[in-house]
């Protein structure tokens, strides 16, 4: 891991870090979609066969399965879920936009109302570990936008079940149906439909490159939530930060993937070389050391400023999709935050608290991508159709206006459907 100043480092490498290039895999995708849009079932039970190394008769988990998963977890562990569940679920039901009418002009009245998307998939990874955090994230705010119909897809463990806690997860959230299908193909069978799994309007959850690429290319078909690659954190501190939780930070999101992309940009020289020290000193102990070490030593940083100004400007290039920020006066920094996915603030506000119980969401954009989208809401599952109402002094209000550009426009007859309702 680097200690470098900014104006010595590649700052546009820097900046690109860990992105997904999808070259690699698109035609491997493509190939998966095109055979679970053909051949439904059949083509998911032998993809299933072939990356999950299971062979199942029916996709879709039984009711018996759900209700027999709470018997094997932990009662702390279960009673740490529901808390979690309770606090997103406060925190995301603030988050549900008010309908408006107003009257914009004389006669003329016209406001917004709110609608839930009707069926929503929500895709749960597995792979390196089990994440029925992701589940409450993805399930509680397609929920309490009054999502008719919430199914999840999860690829299915070496003995063909579902990870107890996932289940479980799911039921607390309130999943309609949960499916044994992961990959590629299980973003395809949600996007095009299969003889079990229904076709839905909206997909959403993290994933790795595949699932990624398949939701890209099944973009416009069906919504997706954002592209989302590997996880990453950017820390903004001074000199009086507290290294020991700097450096725990920085392990903390360095052992999610190899590829996650971990920078600590500090005015203090003497931070920075504390961090470090400290992380290397702390890898070996880490039950993960090994993804750790990969990840900083491909993407993590120590970056020195001239000054918080410049911390600030890099962080807002970077586009983290978390961001802390441990400084005297952390409220002070935010007012001139612009571009991350979830801000927290001071040095007792880690990432994890975000990741399980705070409330906020943790299915957030990455790569940049900050710049334009914001992480998981409920608003993420509702559309808001305008309304509009004219009265006849409204349409007196409007004449000029509407047949004018019209015309101008060469539109005759939108000018003519205004005219008629002048006699």
């Amino acid at each position: 891991m680097e200690i470098t100043e900014l104006r010595s480092v590649d700052k546009d490498k820097l900046i690109e870090r860990s992105q997904i290039d999808a070259e690699n895999v698109m035609s491997i995708v493509s190939d998966i979609i095109f055979s679970v849009k053909e051949n439904g079932d059949n083509s998911l039970k032998e993809y299933t066969e072939k990356f999950d190394k299971v062979k199942l008769n029916d996709l879709k988990v039984s009711t018996e399965e759900i209700k027999n998963s709470y018997n094997s977890i932990n009662s702390n562990v279960l009673n740490a879920l529901k808390k979690a569940a309770k606090n997103i679920e406060k925190f995301h039901k603030a988050q549900i936009p008010k309908e408006w009418f107003e009257e914009v002009d004389k006669g003329i009245k016209a406001g917004q109302i709110i609608r839930p998307i009707e069926k929503v998939g929500c895709y749960i990874p597995g792979g390196r570990a089990v994440y029925p955090s992701s589940v409450l994230m993805t399930i509680i705010p397609a929920k309490i936008a009054g999502v008719n119909k919430i199914i999840c897809c999860t690829p299915p463990m070496s003995d063909g079940s579902v990870n107890d806690m996932v289940l479980a997860a799911a039921d607390i959230a309130g999943a309609d149906e949960i499916y044994k299908v992961g990959g590629a193909q299980a973003i395809a069978a949600m996007a095009y439909g299969t003889e079990s799994v229904p076709k839905v309007d909206k997909i959403v959850g993290p994933g790795n490159i595949f699932v990624t690429t398949a939701k890209k290319m099944a973009y416009g078909d069906v919504d997706i939530d954002f592209p989302a690659g590997p996880s990453e954190v950017l820390i903004i501190a001074d000199e009086t930060a507290n290294a020991e939780y700097i450096a725990y930070d920085m392990l903390a999101q360095a052992e999610h993937d190899p590829d996650a992309a971990c920078a600590l940009v500090t005015t203090s020289k003497d931070l920075a070389y504390e961090v470090h020290d400290k992380i290397l000193g702390k890898i070996k102990y880490m039950k993960r050391s090994k993804i750790i070490e990969e990840s900083l030593e491909k993407y993590g940083k120590i970056i020195i400023t001239d000054s918080m100004d410049e911390a600030v400007s890099f962080s807002n290039e970077y586009a983290p999709e978390h961001l802390i920020i441990m400084t005297e006066n952390p409220e002070e920094v935010l007012k001139d935050i612009n571009n991350a996915g979830s801000i927290f603030l001071g040095e007792l506000t880690p990432v994890a608290a975000g990741d399980y119980g705070s409330g906020t969401n943790h299915v957030l954009p990455t790569s940049k991508n900050a710049r334009m989208y914001s992480g998981l809401s409920t608003e993420s599952f509702i559309k808001k159709p305008t309304v509009q109402k004219l009265s006849k002094e409204g349409i007196d209000n409007l004449k000029d206006v509407i047949i004018t550009l019209a015309e101008y426009e060469g539109l005759y007859a939108h000018a003519e459907s205004f005219k008629k309702r002048i006699k």
